[in-house]
């Protein structure tokens, strides 16, 4: 069984409909949904015409990812990233698929270097201009559990903050018949050593053993995406109250994650 911990510095959100972590707060709190929304993302790392031409899963990534460093109030440029994705682009994996059957030399060089899973860290490090090192990982419905626990690992090996970013867009075709997702979906994490004075602090415990979890209203929101696995960890950081959060994190194990609001909060989880 391993543990480890760490201090929630900044938050970023954004799903169909909710396009910001403090629309996502007040959503489950009371249910208020924004008056309106955009109908996708539109990160501002990127120059207007490459906001354009990237893919929503792109798009998403760095929205969320950028959000969470301006709450952080930290430089994107300065911190290493892990970003998780249970399917990566979908869209442009049908595409080059469906093409590759039918019209192979019609496939577009620029749609098939979006189709790798690490796209998004890549527009991430160039939008940035960060040199540090960029992680990309998937896990299936457990994706979101293994990249918590990658970039709480990272910490826990020197690294003195790391930015986590998680997220799933629409699945088409053949394979959203068996890759199935549905809508926009991502949340960013800017996470440091516990030794800093603001924001919650989480404890996570890898353990053996099946996860139990009851969603709320955000899981009911966006319960057709992939990452909806993730949403009962958010809404629980979103009540501001000492809670405890089961999550699936594959091969028969589970990580349990405390969560802790304000300045003594580490005091509070090791008590």
């Amino acid at each position: 069984m391993s543990t480890f911990s760490a201090r929630i510095e900044g938050v970023g959100f954004w799903t169909d409909g909710i396009p910001s972590w403090d629309a996502a707060r007040r959503f489950c709190l009371d249910g208020t949904l924004p008056g309106s929304a955009p109908a996708r993302p539109s990160p501002q790392l990127l120059a207007p015409n490459e906001r354009r031409r990237a893919p929503q899963t792109v798009a998403i990534a760095l929205e969320v990812g950028l959000a969470a460093c301006t709450a952080a109030g930290r430089d994107p440029a300065s911190l290493p990233s892990v970003f998780t994705s249970t399917h990566g682009e979908l869209g442009i994996t049908d595409y080059t698929c469906t093409t590759l059957a039918s019209t192979p030399r019609a496939l577009s060089p620029t749609r098939f270097h979006n189709s790798v899973h690490n796209a998004a860290a890549g527009y991430w490090t160039i939008g940035t201009g960060a040199m540090q090192p960029a992680t990309a990982i998937s896990a299936m419905q457990a994706s979101f559990a293994q990249g918590l626990l990658e970039a709480m690992v990272q910490l826990a090996s020197g690294e003195d903050s790391v930015l986590l970013v998680a997220y799933d867009g629409s699945a088409s075709g053949p394979l959203g018949e068996h890759a199935r997702s549905q809508g926009l979906l991502g949340a960013g994490l800017v996470l440091s050593h516990e030794s800093r004075e603001t924001g919650p602090v989480l404890q996570v415990t890898l353990e053996a053993g099946a996860a139990t979890v009851e969603g709320g209203r955000l899981h009911a929101h966006a319960s057709g995406n992939a990452m909806a696995p993730m949403l009962p960890f958010f809404e629980a950081l979103a009540a501001g109250a000492p809670s405890r959060v089961m999550l699936d994190a594959g091969g028969g194990q589970r990580l349990a994650i405390a969560l802790r609001t304000g300045a003594t909060a580490m005091e509070s989880i090791d008590a």
